[in-house]
């Protein structure tokens, strides 16, 4: 009797030995590629240059036309060629040295590139950098910064933004030129998705859907050309597949994005605002369908106006926001403006952010103490605001300690306004004559400046009219002084070109004034918070107001937006109760209220459900809930329901006796159930070691066995048998020869759709 050894031995012969002639083998499927594609030159490079772009894509959105995009288009180029041409260079090389001198060289080219083309006079021969190069580029990262923090979208293409966008889209084309060279598939859509949707996370804007087809696209092109070029990728795959699950992934994130709470309440489409300290506030007014972004609980029946920013400096294009130190919150908001001599009363209003994404919070003025809010936020003392870095205002519920002045008639118009601040490092602002000269004649019957301001005021509220379509349709939608020229001829706009206008006028009378961003104070509901009253405050209410400063009062709002709000009033002093030596108390009519009206009186065809309802409360919508649910569901299940798909798949093949599809799920339920599996093992010897170990039936496991072995040795036009049977039981009892975690594991994280997939040896897999 031959040993077991020389059994084996004669098999492993059998097995590897070439048919004879007389008795000829079929030649076995070949389901994978027997060696590793070369990936090239041309193709990585071109493909990285076509991520970087989609990446750059989204900023357009974000930032004016200008030098910037010539630059990054320069600077991608450049860096794909120089990966081309040393790749070629250093083809024979070893891979470590190939790697090694394009990295070095696309960045010493990169440097070259983006100091040539943004501080090129300051360089050696344009292109090597030098001490003034360095320091011209971190002058001009701070300023891109600035612009960046206190901007609002779209960003004027400026110097900064270019060497900002040159230098870091280098970077971007340099790592994925790197990751695709190296098949980092993964890491290379990763890193091109998180780039490009920067813009969108930052501004909080509209879905581009565009961007994100051809983010689908290009990742899936990305996909293709890499795992194409693995030694284990299939010889043949189904590209119509690949295309139809790559289309309903897009459409499903299109689709179902829209409609989670997130993207609802941070994109701009309806159901949110971001708002920055600018007085670009058209498009936001403009908007349809006003929503509530925030309540408002106080005592009364009016709640306060509430800023988030102050803006004092005016180039004679834009108002620039105040950006004065900021401090802790414990070190408080600074001295009092206003003198012992003026009245106060201490209010507090509870203030809870539901759609409004900001840097700024809104509070009262002015503000003395603020709770309930992380250390991240800082309070500027300059303007009595609450600023962060790092925070953003939504979800923040706060109560906020302020001072409501009391000043008596009689007080505010023995005070002169404070003189204007004069930067003599500034250019001198040339205003159109029209502004002084209108405001002279309006003022021309006051003897005081607070009745010149009171003037003013009457005059717009009386003589002009609110309107969100006329500054849009005769171009002068902005608060520059030609806009505000405009804005006097036309005598309509809205509440930033009453506040621009108002306050040059001001200005130009001889009075320090500075124009705020905020919400006017809301609509009462039914709604209580213990004995306070709750404000609705919709996104139609973000509003813009002048103030002047008053030595020994502080800032004094002033209201000369047609329509809105109540026109700032102090009345005369009057001695109540006792006998005449009682001490005058002011009766207060605090300016600006909002009795009036809290919100513009602008017809809106489209305004449904989500326009602002003054006295209804607000129901929650459970859709969104749902659809988040949903969605997240959908993306948890979606590996086991692939896993599944495969395996109904590959029983299907099973059932018409296709052993290899068999042997295949019998493979990946193995690695799905962190069972061992071994390569090297031949399909019996696997067979027996699962029979011994996990016991699963012999006579199954025999006739898989039987059938692989058959299709790799047998003669072609074997009859076929149904395999799904035995492969069913023998996967049956793999499953209930683990625990229960592992089974769920294997059901929900399948990992044999990561693992890698090599061909059985032996077995046509």
């Amino acid at each position: 009797m031959p040993s077991r050894r020389g059994s084996e031995s004669a098999m492993f012969r059998a097995e590897q030995s070439p048919p004879t002639a007389a008795a000829p083998a079929p030649t076995a499927p070949r389901w994978h590629r027997d060696r590793e594609e070369p990936t090239g030159v041309v193709g990585p490079g071109a493909l990285a240059a076509v991520a970087t772009l989609v990446a750059t894509w989204p900023y357009t959105s974000v930032i004016s036309p200008g030098t910037w995009s010539g630059t990054v288009l320069v600077v991608v180029i450049v860096v794909a060629g120089t990966g081309m041409l040393l790749r070629h260079l250093l083809r024979r090389r070893a891979a470590w040295l190939q790697d090694t001198g394009t990295l070095l060289t696309q960045i010493l080219v990169a440097i070259g590139v983006v100091t040539l083309l943004v501080a090129g006079d300051t360089a050696i021969f344009g292109v090597i950098p030098t001490t003034t190069t360095v320091t011209v580029f971190g002058a001009l990262g701070a300023a891109a910064f600035e612009e960046v923090a206190f901007g609002s979208a779209p960003l004027d293409a400026s110097p900064g933004l270019a060497a900002t966008m040159g230098a870091g889209f280098a970077i971007v084309a340099i790592l994925l030129d790197h990751l695709v060279a190296h098949r980092s598939a993964v890491l290379a859509a990763l890193l091109t998705g998180a780039i490009g949707a920067v813009p969108m996370i930052i501004t909080l804007g509209d879905t581009n859907v565009v961007w994100f087809v051809l983010y689908g696209a290009m990742a899936l092109l990305l996909f293709r050309y890499t795992a194409r070029r693995h030694p284990e990728s299939p010889r043949r795959s189904s590209t119509s597949l690949a295309v139809a699950l790559g289309a309903a992934a897009l459409a499903t994130t299109v689709a179902i994005a829209p409609a989670l709470p997130v993207a609802t309440s941070m994109a701009g489409t309806g159901v949110g605002v971001t708002v920055d300290a600018s007085l670009r506030l058209g498009d936001d007014l403009r908007q349809p369908n006003p929503v509530e972004v925030l309540t408002v609980a106080a005592d009364g029946d009016t709640a306060p106006y509430l800023r988030l920013t102050t803006l004092s400096r005016f180039d004679g294009r834009v108002w620039q926001p105040d950006r004065g130190d900021l401090q802790s919150q414990d070190d408080g908001f600074g001295a009092p403006e206003w003198s012992e001599e003026i009245a106060t009363e201490e209010e507090n209003t509870s203030i809870r952010v539901l759609r409004m994404s900001s840097s700024w919070l809104p509070v009262p003025y002015p503000a003395t103490a603020v709770q309930g809010l992380s250390g991240s936020w800082r309070v500027s003392p300059d303007n009595r605001t609450l600023f962060s870095r790092s925070a953003d205002a939504v979800g923040n519920d706060y109560t906020v300690t302020s001072s409501r002045l009391i000043p008596t008639l009689e007080q505010i118009r023995a005070i002169d306004a404070a003189a204007p601040v004069v930067d003599p490092e500034a250019e001198p602002v040339e205003l159109p004559g029209i502004i002084a000269e209108t405001a002279t004649d309006v003022t021309a019957a006051a003897s005081t400046d607070y009745d010149r301001l009171v003037a003013l005021q009457n005059w717009f509220r009386s003589q002009f009219a609110y309107s969100l379509e006329t500054p849009v349709q005769e171009g002068f939608d902005g608060t520059g002084a030609d806009a505000v020229a405009q804005f006097l001829e036309a005598r309509q706009g809205y509440c930033v070109h009453f506040a621009g206008a108002f306050a040059l006028m001001a200005e130009s009378l001889g009075m320090q004034v500075r124009i705020v961003v905020g919400y006017l104070p809301g609509s009462l509901t039914d709604e209580k918070r213990g004995t306070e009253s709750v404000f609705s405050v919709t996104s139609d209410q973000l509003h813009s107001w002048p103030e002047v400063l008053f030595p020994g009062v502080g800032w004094v709002p002033f209201e000369p937006t047609a329509s809105l709000g109540v026109p700032t009033a102090f009345r005369a002093g009057v001695t109540q109760g006792g006998g005449p030596g009682d001490p005058s108390v002011p009766v207060p009519t605090t300016a600006p209220q909002s009795e009036e009206t809290s919100g513009p009186e602008v017809d809106r065809e489209d305004a449904g459900g989500d326009s602002a309802d003054g006295g209804a409360q607000r129901s929650l919508d459970t859709t969104p809930v749902l659809l988040t649910a949903l969605g997240v569901v959908v993306l948890l299940l979606l590996p086991a329901l692939i896993r599944v798909v495969e395996r109904r798949g590959r029983l299907s093949r099973a059932r018409d006796g296709d052993p290899a599809a068999a042997w295949a799920e019998l493979r990946d339920t193995l690695i799905d159930l962190q069972l061992d599996v071994s390569d090297a093992e031949t399909p019996r010897v696997r067979a027996a070691g699962l029979v011994r170990e996990r016991h699963v039936d012999a006579a199954a496991m025999r006739r898989l066995t039987d059938a692989v072995e058959q299709s790799n040795y047998a003669r072609s036009g074997e009859a076929s048998t149904d395999l799904s049977e035995p492969l069913r039981q023998v996967l049956g009892q793999l499953r209930a020869s683990v625990d229960r975690p592992t089974r769920v594991r294997a059901a929900l994280l399948p990992r044999s759709l990561y693992a890698p997939r090599a061909a059985e040896p032996g077995a046509a897999v």
